[in-house]
């Protein structure tokens, strides 16, 4: 049967990667979260205290970047998740003060063209669904099907907020408001790979749907693009 590239875009906390993951799983894909490699990044900034080098001296900082290996292992599930080295950052790249710096970090041209080498290696002949930012326009233009998730910015807010809390993270809900509303913002609006949709992308706005009414929508469309 025929291999599906589908490419998830779409605002911040609007619930790409849990739609991802699912349509991974049903359909025995490899799923890839893009967004995760830019919060990988971020974090290695954050912990090294690296932030100013990024701002001062973009080249040094990708050359240390470039001493580190960021991947991703399968986990019993069979879903991806991230490593920076050999240890498993996949909860570690979710704190605020990963969040607060993340679109700043992935709005830098060069880290960007970093990013997306890796992610165009990614092997897709098993069939892939990835999400992020900018798949659909630069990753993978060639996508079979391009989707774009959308919500309104307190949804997501409390979305995240809820998650943040569920996690142990003491945070206020304004706080991600006013991180969900900036990033929005960065994103759309850099110069390099801004968030777009697509003109061939079909456009979800999940602000009252469930994760399974998602999938139906989607379920549906995956099997139109299959049976063309």
């Amino acid at each position: 049967m025929k291999k599906l590239t589908i490419a998830i875009d779409g605002h911040a906390s609007t619930g790409k990667s849990s739609i991802a993951k699912e349509l991974a799983v049903s359909l025995g894909y490899t799923y890839i979260n893009s967004g995760s490699m830019y919060r990988a990044v971020t974090l290695y900034a954050v912990e090294n205290n690296l932030m100013d080098l990024i701002d001062n001296n973009i080249d040094q900082f990708i050359n240390l970047l470039n001493n580190n290996k960021i991947h991703f292992k399968f986990n019993k599930n069979l879903i991806s998740e991230i490593f920076l080295n050999d240890r498993n950052i996949e909860n570690e790249i979710k704190s605020l003060k990963v969040s607060q710096k993340v679109s700043v970090v992935a709005a830098i041209p060069k880290i960007r063209k970093e990013m997306v080498k890796l992610q165009r290696n990614i092997d897709r002949n098993k069939g892939i669904v990835m999400d992020g930012r900018d798949i659909g326009s630069v990753v993978f233009p060639d996508a079979d099907l391009k989707l774009f998730l959308t919500a309104s910015p307190e949804v997501r807010a409390k979305r995240r907020y809820n998650e943040m809390v569920d996690s142990g993270e003491k945070v206020e809900f304004h706080e991600v408001l006013e991180n969900i509303t900036y990033r929005d913002n960065l994103d759309s609006t850099r110069k390099d790979s801004p968030l777009i949709i697509q003109k061939d992308a079909v456009v979800i706005d999940n602000s009252f749907l469930s994760i399974e009414d998602q999938l139906l929508k989607i379920s549906s469309l995956i099997k139109e693009k299959l049976n063309n």
